[in-house]
């Protein structure tokens, strides 16, 4: 596939689930380029989130190109997700008032939980509900006005560990993939985080280093987002044929719906 209608450049597939993501070639000369990618990006480029934005363009189609620079380095790697760069990432995300100020303006409502919970709902309706998706959703509604916290911020609301990418000097860190972003409890983030990546008896020092104490309220939430992530991810696993993935995450519901039991209790 050719860049543009020159000879020089010519793009093939960087992968990814959206087929929209590209690496443009000009001998050794190499650029990121995704199609009709959000403004948001620019904004994330600014605060220095995502390699650095140089140019967006319109195509003939009417298609908005967007070109980065191109970043020699590689993922993280799940033991790596528990460093202090992480948290320093996540925390200037979640305080970021250019973030919170674009996203509003592109149109994003802040989530409540009950919103979310509310959304699971509706995508339950119509399939064959497991008894642990049903006890875990019982949780989410018994629990979701406890649950809302209401300083609302930007969140990635997809923390995987392929999303987070370091350079080749492994001094700058960076968290792509923004198509998800939501205005919602920076919990969401978190709770992922610590529920996928850091064993359970280093939460607490994993919260310090960003910047919290645990408490009963802020345990509630994690717990509380936990359960409605992976619901999310269950279902949308479901959606796009994935059975094993599907599996796995309904057998998270488990565990966690028996943590929630005992924090209930």
């Amino acid at each position: 596939m050719k860049f543009f209608d020159s000879d020089d450049w010519v793009l093939s597939s960087a992968g990814g689930l959206t087929g929209e993501a590209y690496m443009a070639m000009s001998g050794e000369h190499k650029l990121f380029i995704k199609r009709n990618t959000s403004p948001f990006l620019a904004v994330l480029s600014a605060e220095g989130i995502v390699p650095k934005l140089l140019w967006a363009r319109r195509t003939g189609s009417g298609d908005v190109l967007t070109a980065q620079k191109w970043m020699n380095g590689r993922v993280l790697k799940p033991e790596e997700m528990g460093s202090k760069k992480v948290a320093a990432l996540l925390k200037k995300i979640h305080t970021s008032e250019p973030l919170l100020f674009m996203l509003k303006r592109l149109g994003k409502e802040p989530v409540t939980t009950s919103v979310i919970f509310d959304r699971l709902v509706h995508r339950a309706s119509g399939r064959k509900n497991s008894p642990a998706l049903n006890c875990a959703l019982d949780f989410l509604r018994k629990t979701s006005g406890k649950a809302e916290y209401y300083e609302k911020k930007v969140c990635h609301s997809d923390i995987n560990h392929n999303n987070w990418l370091i350079n080749e000097g492994e001094k700058k860190l960076y968290l792509v993939d923004w198509d998800q972003a939501v205005i919602a409890d920076p919990a969401m983030d978190l709770a992922m985080l610590l529920y996928w990546y850091i064993s359970e008896d280093k939460w607490l020092d994993w919260l310090k280093m960003y910047g919290w104490e645990m408490n009963n309220s802020l345990h509630l939430r994690l717990i509380w987002h936990m359960i409605a992530s992976t619901i999310r991810f269950m279902f949308w696993h479901q959606e796009h044929g994935d059975a094993r993935k599907f599996i796995l995450f309904e057998k998270d519901l488990l565990w966690l719906n028996d943590y929630a039991a005992r924090f209930c209790s």
